[in-house]
């Protein structure tokens, strides 16, 4: 099986090798909802090549963007964390691709029973943890222009990939911003020389400008990835 996912990775060889045969390679497709709220979490998934939406369901039915899960992180979480429901959040594939499947029990059994495992996923959740936090104050004081070089730079990094097919109503929900205002700011980093876009397609041509037209966050966020879970993001 090919192993892309990094939290796989992060755990002990002889470990990983143990607990792959209850693991099965599958492939997502655009628009496939892996858990509604409210639903028992029976399987997890670590995403190799795909990138999944993270959503908040509200009282009036509305739905909105909290993050993205890819290959360093995984969908789940809840299972080992004292509750196997999905509570408000809901899980849409966003970019289709393969993701590595598992039995919920069977990550709660090796989550209760083994140290290693243990120690990685709560590793995980305190960096997934600083990550929405640090989304929270990007948000409240980084322009749309850092914002959307630094979504860019993190969703580049998660599929191993410079071109990602994505739409501008994606963008939009991600950002929280009007679908024009997405337009508008990709022009932006296209007259700098920055990214190329075409229909559902944007593709970063100058990282290293890309990376200084956005925001510390994306900085931030490796290096507590790092730190935590030696990661070794570059």
């Amino acid at each position: 099986m090919t192993n892309e996912n990094l939290l796989l990775t992060a755990l002990p060889r002889e470990l990983y090798k143990r607990i792959e045969n209850k693991m099965e390679q599958v492939e997502l497709s655009y628009g496939e909802i892996l858990n509604r709220p409210g639903e028992l979490i029976e399987e997890v998934y670590f995403p190799l090549t795909c990138l999944i939406s993270v959503t908040i369901t509200m009282m009036d039915g509305s739905t909105v963007e909290a993050g993205v899960v890819g290959s360093r992180e995984m969908v789940g979480i809840n299972a080992f964390m004292g509750g196997q429901e999905t509570t408000q959040t809901q899980y849409i594939v966003q970019v289709p691709g393969k993701a590595v499947k598992m039995k919920a029990h069977l990550l709660l059994h090796e989550f209760d029973t083994n140290k290693s495992l243990r120690d990685v996923m709560l590793k995980y959740t305190q960096a997934y943890i600083a990550q929405i936090s640090q989304n929270v104050a990007c948000n409240r004081t980084h322009t749309i222009e850092k914002r959307m070089a630094r979504w860019l730079l993190e969703s580049s990094d998660r599929l191993y990939s410079d071109e990602l097919i994505l739409s501008h109503e994606f963008l939009s929900h991600m950002l929280g911003v009007r679908r024009s205002g997405i337009t508008e700011t990709a022009h932006i980093l296209e007259k700098k020389g920055l990214i190329e876009c075409s229909r559902k397609k944007i593709k970063t041509i100058n990282r290293q400008g890309l990376e200084e037209a956005s925001c510390e966050c994306y900085g931030v966020i490796k290096e507590e990835y790092n730190r935590l879970l030696s990661f070794n993001l570059t």
